[in-house]
Protein backbone atom coordinates (compact mmCIF):
# COMPACT_ATOMS: atom_id res chain seq x y z
CA UNK A 1 0.00 0.00 0.00
CA UNK A 2 1.51 3.29 -1.13
CA UNK A 3 0.70 6.39 0.88
CA UNK A 4 1.72 9.99 0.30
CA UNK A 5 1.57 12.61 3.04
CA UNK A 6 2.13 16.29 2.31
CA UNK A 7 3.23 18.85 4.88
CA UNK A 8 4.55 22.39 5.02
CA UNK A 9 1.56 24.36 3.85
CA UNK A 10 0.28 27.45 5.60
CA UNK A 11 -0.34 31.18 5.40
CA UNK A 12 2.41 33.38 4.00
CA UNK A 13 2.62 36.98 2.87
CA UNK A 14 3.22 37.87 -0.77
CA UNK A 15 6.91 37.61 -1.55
CA UNK A 16 7.44 35.00 1.14
CA UNK A 17 8.59 31.41 0.91
CA UNK A 18 7.34 27.96 1.88
CA UNK A 19 8.76 24.49 1.53
CA UNK A 20 6.36 21.62 0.97
CA UNK A 21 7.31 18.02 1.67
CA UNK A 22 5.77 14.79 0.45
CA UNK A 23 6.68 11.66 2.37
CA UNK A 24 6.08 8.41 0.51
CA UNK A 25 5.57 5.15 2.35
CA UNK A 26 5.23 1.75 0.77
CA UNK A 27 6.99 0.35 -2.24
CA UNK A 28 7.16 2.45 -5.37
CA UNK A 29 8.87 1.68 -8.61
CA UNK A 30 12.38 3.10 -8.77
CA UNK A 31 11.53 4.69 -12.13
CA UNK A 32 8.51 6.59 -10.83
CA UNK A 33 8.03 10.22 -11.72
CA UNK A 34 7.00 12.46 -8.84
CA UNK A 35 4.79 15.49 -9.39
CA UNK A 36 3.20 18.42 -7.61
CA UNK A 37 -0.25 19.62 -8.61
CA UNK A 38 -2.39 22.41 -7.25
CA UNK A 39 -6.05 23.29 -7.28
CA UNK A 40 -7.51 26.67 -6.47
CA UNK A 41 -11.24 27.11 -5.69
CA UNK A 42 -13.28 26.94 -8.87
CA UNK A 43 -10.33 25.75 -10.94
CA UNK A 44 -9.23 22.40 -12.26
CA UNK A 45 -6.23 20.67 -10.73
CA UNK A 46 -3.14 21.66 -12.66
CA UNK A 47 0.43 20.42 -12.88
CA UNK A 48 3.00 22.56 -11.08
CA UNK A 49 6.24 20.59 -11.38
CA UNK A 50 7.62 17.17 -12.27
CA UNK A 51 10.82 15.39 -11.35
CA UNK A 52 11.79 12.12 -12.98
CA UNK A 53 13.69 9.27 -11.38
CA UNK A 54 16.79 10.57 -13.12
CA UNK A 55 16.37 14.05 -11.69
CA UNK A 56 15.08 15.85 -14.77
CA UNK A 57 12.61 18.60 -13.92
CA UNK A 58 9.79 20.44 -15.64
CA UNK A 59 7.78 23.40 -14.41
CA UNK A 60 4.57 25.16 -15.29
CA UNK A 61 5.30 28.53 -16.87
CA UNK A 62 3.59 30.32 -13.98
CA UNK A 63 6.14 29.04 -11.43
CA UNK A 64 9.37 28.89 -13.43
CA UNK A 65 12.19 30.68 -11.67
CA UNK A 66 10.30 30.75 -8.38
CA UNK A 67 9.64 27.11 -7.48
CA UNK A 68 12.13 24.25 -7.23
CA UNK A 69 11.20 20.58 -7.10
CA UNK A 70 13.58 18.02 -5.64
CA UNK A 71 13.56 14.49 -4.31
CA UNK A 72 15.56 12.48 -1.81
CA UNK A 73 15.25 8.86 -2.89
CA UNK A 74 16.97 7.61 0.26
CA UNK A 75 14.27 9.25 2.37
CA UNK A 76 11.43 8.59 -0.09
CA UNK A 77 10.58 12.26 0.11
CA UNK A 78 9.86 14.94 -2.46
CA UNK A 79 10.03 18.68 -1.88
CA UNK A 80 8.72 21.86 -3.43
CA UNK A 81 10.59 25.03 -2.49
CA UNK A 82 8.36 27.98 -3.27
CA UNK A 83 9.86 31.47 -3.32
CA UNK A 84 8.48 34.89 -4.25
CA UNK A 85 4.97 33.65 -3.59
CA UNK A 86 2.03 35.49 -5.10
CA UNK A 87 -1.67 35.53 -4.17
CA UNK A 88 -2.30 33.54 -7.38
CA UNK A 89 -0.29 30.67 -5.86
CA UNK A 90 -3.03 30.16 -3.27
CA UNK A 91 -4.33 26.62 -3.68
CA UNK A 92 -4.38 23.14 -2.25
CA UNK A 93 -1.13 21.44 -3.28
CA UNK A 94 -1.08 17.70 -3.97
CA UNK A 95 1.81 15.35 -4.49
CA UNK A 96 1.59 12.49 -6.94
CA UNK A 97 3.66 9.52 -7.99
CA UNK A 98 3.19 7.75 -11.29
CA UNK A 99 4.76 4.91 -13.21
CA UNK A 100 3.97 2.31 -15.81
CA UNK A 101 5.21 -1.25 -15.38
CA UNK A 102 4.40 -4.20 -17.58
CA UNK A 103 1.69 -2.14 -19.26
CA UNK A 104 -0.07 -1.26 -16.00
CA UNK A 105 -0.44 2.34 -14.80
CA UNK A 106 0.21 3.06 -11.16
CA UNK A 107 -0.74 6.44 -9.71
CA UNK A 108 -1.10 7.63 -6.13
CA UNK A 109 -2.11 10.96 -4.58
CA UNK A 110 -1.61 12.67 -1.27
CA UNK A 111 -4.44 14.30 0.66
CA UNK A 112 -3.28 17.85 -0.12
CA UNK A 113 -1.93 20.75 1.87
CA UNK A 114 -3.35 24.28 1.81
CA UNK A 115 -1.13 27.17 0.78
CA UNK A 116 -2.56 30.65 1.25
CA UNK A 117 -0.68 33.74 0.08
CA UNK A 118 -2.21 36.86 1.53
CA UNK A 119 -1.29 40.04 3.35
Amino acid sequence: QVQLVESGGGLVQPGGSLRLSCAVSGSIFSGAAMRWYRQAPGNQRGLVAVITSGGSTHYADSVKGRFTISRDNAKNTMYLQMNSLKPDDTAVYYCNVYWVRRGIDYEYWGQGTQVTVSS
